[in-house]
This record gives C-alpha cells, structure tokens and sequence, in this order.
C-alpha cells in the first residue's frame, strides 16, 4: 500500500462486494487495485468499483482498471463501475475504452 492510494474491499452482500478507490491511480498504486481485484473476484459473482475518492488516473491506472474487467470476466463475476469521476470518464472517452466496462449512474441524491 503507498501513501497517495487507498483501496479497499467490503462484502456487500453474501455473492457481492465493492471495492473503494481514494486518492492517485497510477503506476505505483496499480499492483494494490489489481491484488483487490484479484481478491474480489475469487470470492464474489458481483464486483462493484466505486470511484468517487479518485484524484488522479494515468495509462498504468486505467491498464488496471482494464485488467481488472478482464479478471472479473475470466473468473466469472460482474464488474462495474460507479461514480466515475470526470477525468476518468474522459480518459475512457478519450483512449475509446469506456465499452470495456458497466458504468453505473451516480444517484442523483449522491452528487
């Protein structure tokens, strides 16, 4: 775990859970989404990635976030997102990505 990222998993129901993103996603705090994933995924049929703590993605972030679909894909689970913040919505825009993903509608009572 580094200073700037911090990821964590919590059961949601018996078959779910979400994982909470906070802080830098880049290429030092990549490996923690990634082991959370991993973990995730092995235990829960529905994973859901709240992003709303995100200040930062980089190329290395969002080749976690893929990796992560990829993984949830391969090991059976649903993985979405939620709360995505602006700049990442635009990262996935932008490097045509976003389809790589279910991306859930913040409610409105939370914005």
């Amino acid at each position: 775990m580094n200073d700037t990222f911090l990821v964590g998993v919590h059961a949601t129901g018996p078959d779910s859970c979400r994982i909470t993103l906070a802080g830098d996603l880049d290429v030092v705090s990549a490996p923690d989404l990634r082991q959370a994933v991993q973990a995730a995924v092995a235990g829960h049929r529905s994973v859901l990635v709240d992003c709303r703590g995100l200040t930062f993605c980089d190329c290395s972030g969002l080749n976690a976030l893929l990796g992560a679909a990829r993984a949830a894909k391969a090991g059976g689970a649903d993985l979405r997102l939620c709360a995505v913040p602006r700049a990442l919505a635009r990262l996935l825009r932008l490097s045509h990505t976003g389809s790589a993903f279910t991306i859930e509608p913040e409610p409105a009572d939370a914005r």
